[in-house]
């Protein structure tokens, strides 16, 4: 009985194991210009969906991020 149960855990991970080990990533990359996204920020601010405050970090990440690159 307790080899049944050891033999039923190692099957369970093993099972486990192997499925992961072959798992892929994959990853999508969005390119939208610089100019884009700042007329989308523009205007997300203008609609209200955000607040002055919101809109200037917004918009000083967006911009270090493009001299970064």
């Amino acid at each position: 009985m307790r080899s049944l149960k050891r033999l039923t855990i190692c099957v369970i991970v093993t099972l486990l194991v192997c499925g992961c080990a072959g798992a892929t990533v994959k990853t999508s990359t969005s390119t939208v210009s610089i100019g884009q996204q700042l007329i989308d920020l523009q205007s997300s601010f203008n609609s209200g969906a955000m607040n002055a405050d919101q809109y200037k970090k917004a918009k000083q990440d967006l911009i270090k991020r493009a001299l970064a690159n």
